[in-house]
């Protein structure tokens, strides 16, 4: 017990010198050896700051809250410009300099593919959530791997962050003063380059309107393009949006980079938002205009169903690019998958997937009114 002691207090005296918790993460890929809190002051008020495990910070401000906001990033270990946004954001709370006036959750999802600059180590994480991380194979076997273990945990934090959240609203003769507002935005770069250089996946929502509130978010954040998905996932934000109604998108910021090689001056508004929006600042969103936005919904999903699949097309291809009526956009073994319909478009290409697994998306346009 006092060498757990010691060093859970090591790792709390670096983490409030340096505010790098990402290092902390990457230092620790799969596991910290238990959660450990501390509190901040700063602005004469205080925050709790608690770290769940690797990669799961949590941020709650002393007084009257009203939301709950949760950032993911690095669910693919190389998507960087992200994890350095939230880094920084992170760093900032840690240290002082920025003060948190809603509850806050940041996560690192998979730090082991951080370490090793690669989408995922074994399974991609961001096809596991909403139970499938204990979904058997095709032969009744139990699959085990790190990921699918990560996944879990991703899960239950979000589960718990949400929960106690709920259970902290003021009350009135046992009312809830407010309904809590729940938000995640899970940020992601896209493999490949797109015509549309910052776009939005909406998460599924079940017959419920989209909000056009939060397409004036995303607009602050300098992000027009957006993608309406009509049906089930197994992404992160999926399954905030389908299990506690939370406002969620897939937010994809540019193409893959390593560190280092991000142009951080082109995620300015997205970060000068999101800081404002977890300090309390008053964002001011502009009237909803349809002719503001690329609005797109998914026409076809396409799986890879058998050995031998191919893209027809090359790697630098961007997303959202057209092709004609009756072109051939892929092969899977001997059937081949055409354009149905004039306007659509390929959105998030990828050969290199297992068997049974999203390869393609087609997109057409559409317009919220």
């Amino acid at each position: 017990m006092g060498n757990l002691s010691s060093q859970l207090s090591e790792y709390q005296k670096e983490l409030q010198t340096n505010g790098n918790f990402l290092k902390l993460s990457c230092d620790n890929e799969w596991s910290l050896p238990a959660p450990f809190s501390f509190i901040i002051s700063s602005f004469n008020t205080s925050t709790k700051v608690t770290v769940l495990d690797t990669g799961i910070i949590s941020f709650e401000p002393d007084g009257h809250t009203t939301k709950d906001i949760v950032l993911s990033s690095a669910i693919h270990g190389n998507e960087t410009a992200p994890i350095e946004i939230c880094n920084d954001l992170i760093k900032q709370l840690i240290l002082g300099k920025i003060k948190a006036k809603e509850r806050l959750l940041f996560i690192f999802g998979n730090p082991a593919s951080i370490n090793i600059g690669k989408r995922f180590v074994e399974e991609n994480l961001n096809r596991l959530f909403t139970g499938a991380h204990s979904i058997k194979a095709s032969d009744g076997s139990t699959v085990l791997n790190k990921e699918r273990t990560r996944a879990k945990i991703l899960e239950d934090s979000v589960r718990m962050f949400y929960n106690i959240g709920a259970e902290s609203s003021v009350t009135i003769h046992g009312s809830a003063l407010k309904q809590r507002s729940r938000y995640h935005y899970d940020l992601h770069t896209a493999i490949r380059g797109s015509k549309n250089d910052k776009f939005a996946v909406y998460a599924y929502r079940h017959g419920k309107p989209w909000k056009k509130e939060q397409l004036q978010f995303l607009k602050l954040c300098g992000i027009t393009t957006v993608l309406l998905s009509h049906s089930p996932t197994t992404t992160f934000s999926y399954f905030s949006s389908n299990e506690f109604d939370a406002d969620a998108f897939t937010i994809e910021l540019g193409k893959v980079k390593p560190f280092g090689e991000n142009d951080m001056a082109n995620f300015t508004a997205v970060k000068e938002t999101l800081l404002a929006f977890i300090t309390g600042e008053t964002l001011t969103l502009d009237e909803y205009k349809p002719e503001d936005f690329n609005v797109f919904e998914i026409y076809q999903t396409i799986n890879r169903e058998g050995e031998r699949f191919s893209l027809n097309f090359t790697d630098d291809v961007d997303n959202f690019t057209s092709f004609p009526l009756g072109y051939v956009l892929a092969f899977d073994d001997d059937k081949e998958i055409k354009v149905k319909v004039d306007g659509e478009a390929i959105i998030f290409p990828n050969a290199d997937v297992e068997i049974g697994q999203r390869a393609l998306l087609t997109v057409t346009p559409t317009v919220i009114l």
